[in-house]
């Protein structure tokens, strides 16, 4: 197993850490409801993808009336 030969010194270490900070997520816009969306996703809001239509939604209302 490797050891470092010194001690890294505090502007280095911070320096490493500098990116670690969480980074906000890119939303983009659905093109047929207009809901924000992460991109390469279905929209959960009309089950639509690059203009077809993936999930039924009409489930969803169907169950939770019932």
């Amino acid at each position: 197993m490797s050891v470092p030969k010194k001690k890294k010194c505090r502007s280095s270490v911070r320096t490493g850490r500098a990116h670690h900070a969480l980074k906000s997520k890119e939303l983009g816009k659905c093109p047929n409801c207009g809901k924000a969306v992460m991109p390469h996703r279905v929209c959960q809001n009309c089950g639509q993808y690059r203009g077809r239509v993936i999930l039924d939604t009409t489930k969803k209302i169907k169950k939770a009336t019932s």
